[in-house]
Formats: structure tokens, C-alpha cells, sequence
């Protein structure tokens, strides 16, 4: 990627400017509060965007700061750069109302969208937080964080485990973690899905049990009311035989000879006895009165000889016998229907109780997949620690070169250790940092950073100075702006003195210069 042209219509100090920008280094030059911190600032806005804070912090953010002073016009500017062989205008307006954004390429007018990532995937890789650790050193800010460590060793551990650094393993460790969670809560849902299942189906076969209890108890009432019938019906047809035996014997009135003789003898006795005419009278009245005693004779005794049967069919009748039986046993062949369905809909609730009670197919499942997210995040965690050392290897040889490059061979071996501490390894003993002067230090972080962006990017990048390399000597500056302009593609070179550029002369170094007023 190079920039070609910064459009700053509206932002801070300026309005309307346009600079133009070629390859190798761009020396921008002007005094101090000349604007070159707003023109840094505006190319990482234009970039990454830029957002309001909220609050207290919105009177003192990067929003509020470079509001133009002049309010007449919009928040915002364009950038031109080019990319992959193709230019492309990137507008953005930060207005508090109007904000907005496009993105167009100027070789065939293809419109792309920010919103759908178009830019991200033009300049693969390139992040601000990134940006701020590798392409772009402020004055005495050289020194890394543990920001571009952390994304040193992520990008080891990417490059180890697929061959491809835009693969983020940090985010593919998270993924895994979040699977693993997904099926940790999906576990507690059927689980408890289970167990409402479970009480549901309990409360459902009892209710089903104490149907068949009540079925076998009706069952029981109708039963006994059948078998009453049946007992009744053989004790009447006992009794009808006996009766008939009854009728045929001769006893059967059961009245004594003696008796008859008596009231005749009374009868015959008051007649002759009695004076005429009440002998006629009192006779009649005596054969009367035997005569009804005879009568009430038979009648009690046939009534003595009714059983209690015989009194209960003079109350039903036959054809209420009949139907009354034909009920009773219709009654009971449908509670019978009846509690069979009932003891199968129980069984069946049985043996679904029986079959939760067991780990089924998806648990199952769950556990292998669980296993397996598990193995990957271990195997990811090991192979990315075992070539964590090559990557490591591989860095600190362009670290070396770098810094061999721009220290003029005095220094030829710069080691990145763990946390991106640095070391210097010469004639066979380690110096550390705090062995070595200011300016030596400033150059081991730039060839930090300028290896991490190598690493880090498959595009080069501009590389943005502002006022970092005040610290160098003269030598020291003139090994470094030489081994910078021999290998990097487009260096912005921010500065408020002339040092740079006499030095640059000198040394036929081949820059373009922008005066900043």
C-alpha cells in the first residue's frame, strides 16, 4: 500500500489542504504546532475511523480535538492510496449528525462497502491497535508494549498450527471455548428438560393407577352384585321346586282332624243345648266362627311358607330382573375394556420413565463432542508451544538484519526474547538494553517493529515517523534513513527540524519534501 494523496477538507487546523505523496521517504517538515501530529492523525482516521466518547471524556477525545476550527464546513476528508495494483478513494465524514463513509476504485468505479468489510479485505491485517505498535512511531516512543508481544505470539501460534498468520488461533481457542459451552448449557437444558419430562410422566401414571384402582373396585361391585343375582336366582328356583312339593302333599294346610270335630261338636252341643229359638242363632254364629278360624288357619300358614325371595319377586318383576342383570354384566365387560387401556397406557408410561432413566444417543453424542473440542484445544495449545521457537527464530534473523542494516554492521545479532524483551548478542555475550546507549535502544525497538510488520502483514504498509529519530546522531540517522530508503516502499518522515534533510542531501538519498506551514 502507498498513499498518494490526503485530501483534508475540513479537519482541525485545516481546510481545503491537499498533499501529494510519492514513493520512498516523504520528508514532511514544519515547526512545531505546524499541524504534523493532525496530518498523523487524520490518516489513522481516515483508516480505522474515528468515534465521539461520551461523557466527560467526549471534551478531551481525539473527536473534540481536531474538530475544524473553522465549523463551516464538513468534519472530514479523502484519502487516495494504492493496493494490489488498483487505486482506490476512501471518504469519510465525522460529522455529529452526518457521519458517513465510502470507498470507490478509481481504475473501474466499483463502489465497495466498509460496511460489508470491503476495506479490511484490500488491507488485510492492518487493525489500530496494530498499526499503532509497528507503523507509526511517535518522538521516544519506539519502545514496544506488551501489545505487539501478545500479537508476536499469537501470530507464532497461528503460523505454526496452519501456515497462514491470518488465521487467528486466539479467536479459534474461543470458538472451541464457546462450543464447549454451548454444549454445556445445551446438557443443562436436557437435563432439566428430563427432568420436568420425568415428573410429568410420574404425575401422569399415577393419576392412570388410581384409575385402575377405581375400575377394579366398580369391577368388584358389579361382580358382587352378579354373583347376588346368580344366588338369587338358583334359591328361588329351589324354592319354586319345593313349593310344588309342598302343594302336592296332603298335609300341606297342616289343619288337625280334631279341630274340625270340635267346632262341629261346639256347633251341635249349642244347638240342642240353647232354648229355641237362640239354639238356631248361636249355632250359626259358632259354624261361623269356626269357619273363619279354619280360614286364618290356612292363610298364616301359607304365608309362613313364602321365603323371603318369593316376597322380593312380588317387588320386581321379571322383566325389571332381566334388564337389571343385562346391565350389570354390559357394565362390567366396559370397566374391563376400560382398565386394560388403562394398564397399557401404565406400562407404557413405564417404560418411558425407564428409557429417561438412561443416558441416551444425543448425551452421548455431546460427551464425544465435548471430547473432541477438548483434544483440539490441547493440540492447538501444544503444536502452537512447539513452533513458537521457529517463528521466534525466524524473528530474530529479521530483527538482526534490520538492525545490522541500520546500525551500520556495529551491531549484527538482536535476540526477542519472551514478552518481546530485547537483547543484543555480541563476540558471544548477551547486552542487554540497559547496556546501551539512548539511540541504540531507539533503533533495536524500530527494527522490533519494522520485523514485527513483516511478519505481521502481507502488505507492506507506510511507515510513519514522527519525530522518532531525534535522538539519533548523525551517523547513526544517516545508517538508518540509507537502509529505510533501500527497503521500504513508502516512508512519511515527520519532522520539525532541518537535520533530516541536510543529511538526506548529503548522503544522495532520494526523497520528496512537503513544506507544512
Amino acid at each position: 500500500m502507498k498513499i498518494q494523496k490526503l485530501e483534508l477538507r475540513h479537519f482541525g487546523k485545516f481546510r481545503d489542504r491537499t498533499i501529494l505523496l510519492g514513493d520512498g521517504i516523504q520528508l514532511l517538515q514544519g515547526e512545531n504546532e505546524a499541524g504534523k501530529t493532525t496530518i498523523h492523525t487524520f490518516i489513522k482516521s481516515m483508516l480505522f475511523g474515528m468515534e465521539r466518547g461520551r461523557g466527560r471524556a467526549a471534551a478531551v477525545d481525539t473527536f473534540s480535538r481536531y474538530e475544524p476550527w473553522d465549523e463551516s464546513g464538513a468534519y472530514g476528508g479523502a484519502i487516495e492510496f494504492t493496493c494490489g495494483g488498483k487505486t482506490f478513494r476512501l471518504e469519510r465524514r465525522f460529522d455529529r449528525q452526518g457521519k458517513r463513509a465510502g470507498l470507490v476504485c478509481l481504475d473501474d468505479g466499483e463502489q465497495l462497502s466498509l460496511e460489508d468489510g470491503d476495506l479490511e479485505m484490500i488491507l488485510p491485517g492492518l487493525e489500530a491497535d496494530s498499526y499503532e505498535d509497528t507503523l507509526y512511531i511517535r518522538q521516544s516512543g519506539a519502545q514496544t508494549g506488551q501489545t505487539l508481544a501478545a500479537q508476536l505470539k499469537n501470530f507464532a501460534a497461528n503460523y505454526s498450527v496452519s501456515g497462514d498468520a491470518r488465521i487467528d488461533l486466539a479467536a479459534a481457542q474461543e470458538v472451541l471455548r464457546e462450543q464447549e459451552k454451548a454444549l454445556d448449557r445445551q446438557a443443562r437444558d436436557r437435563t432439566r428438560e428430563r427432568q420436568s419430562r420425568r415428573e410429568k410422566i410420574e404425575q401422569e401414571a399415577s393419576y392412570v393407577w388410581r384409575d385402575i384402582h377405581r375400575l377394579e373396585e366398580e369391577l368388584e361391585r358389579v361382580r358382587e352384585g352378579l354373583e347376588l343375582k346368580r344366588a338369587k336366582e338358583e334359591n328361588e328356583k329351589r324354592e319354586s321346586e319345593k313349593r310344588m312339593i309342598d302343594e302336592l302333599r296332603p298335609d300341606r294346610w297342616r289343619i288337625h282332624p280334631l279341630e274340625v270335630a270340635g267346632i262341629i261338636l261346639a256347633v251341635v252341643v249349642l244347638f240342642v243345648l240353647m232354648p229355641r229359638p237362640w239354639n238356631y242363632a248361636t249355632s250359626v254364629v259358632a259354624a261361623l266362627a269356626g269357619g273363619i278360624y279354619i280360614w286364618n288357619r290356612m292363610k298364616v300358614e301359607k304365608k309362613r311358607q313364602k321365603t323371603a325371595p318369593e316376597l322380593m319377586l312380588e317387588e320386581i318383576t321379571p322383566e325389571e330382573e332381566l334388564a337389571s342383570a343385562e346391565k350389570l354384566r354390559w357394565e362390567q365387560q366396559h370397566l374391563e375394556e376400560e382398565k386394560k387401556e388403562k394398564q397399557t397406557q401404565y406400562e407404557n408410561l413405564q417404560e418411558e420413565l425407564a428409557e429417561l432413566g438412561e443416558l441416551d444417543g444425543i448425551y452421548k453424542e455431546q460427551e464425544k463432542e465435548r471430547a473432541a473440542l477438548a483434544l483440539a484445544q490441547d493440540r492447538l495449545s501444544q503444536v502452537a508451544r512447539d513452533m513458537q521457537s521457529q517463528v521466534r527464530r525466524d524473528l530474530n534473523g529479521a530483527v538482526s538484519g534490520i538492525v545490522q542494516g541500520i546500525t551500520g554492521g556495529k551491531y549484527t545479532r538482536l535476540l526477542v526474547e519472551e514478552g518481546a524483551r530485547l537483547v543484543f548478542f555480541q563476540d558471544g555475550r548477551r547486552i542487554p538494553l540497559s547496556q546501551v546507549s539512548r539511540g541504540t535502544m531507539e533503533q533495536a525497538f524500530l527494527a522490533l517493529r519494522l520485523a514485527a510488520a513483516d511478519l505481521l502483514y502481507e502488505e507492506e504498509y507506510p511507515l510513519i515517523l514522527d519525530d522518532a529519530l531525534a535522538s539519533y546522531d548523525d551517523r547513526r540517522l544517516a545508517n538508518t534513513l540509507r537502509w529505510l530508503a533501500g527497503n521500504r516502499e513508502q516512508v512519511l518522515l515527520f519532522t520539525c527540524q532541518h537535520r533530516e534533510g541536510e543529511i538526506l542531501r548529503r548522503e544522495s538519498i532520494p526523497f520528496d519534501r512537503i513544506d507544512l506551514p
